[in-house]
């Protein structure tokens, strides 16, 4: 039950970047929907989803992998309990 919820917690990001590409593709062709009075308006709202979604599904991967430590070291916090060497 839990790895349902967690698939569905993935997928509403990924229907709202799904979304946001849709209201972009529709904004190049002239496709004025609903709520939206001008193009340009949509364009930047379908940006604006596009991006919330990507960003939200790129932080829980980054999260999930530097907790697993199968990150790059510029990607990795730094650990406070290691000795730092400073001057």
């Amino acid at each position: 039950m839990i790895r349902i919820i967690a698939l569905i917690i993935m997928l509403i990001p990924g229907v709202i970047a799904a979304l946001g590409v849709k209201l972009m593709r529709d904004m190049v062709f002239g496709i004025l929907q609903a709520p939206f009075p001008f193009l340009w308006l949509q364009f930047l709202a379908g940006l604006l989803f596009f991006l919330a979604g990507l960003g939200f599904i790129a932080g829980f991967i980054l999260h999930r992998d530097r907790k697993r430590n199968k990150v790059q070291a510029i990607f990795r916090i730094p650990d406070s309990n290691k000795k730092q060497n400073r001057p």
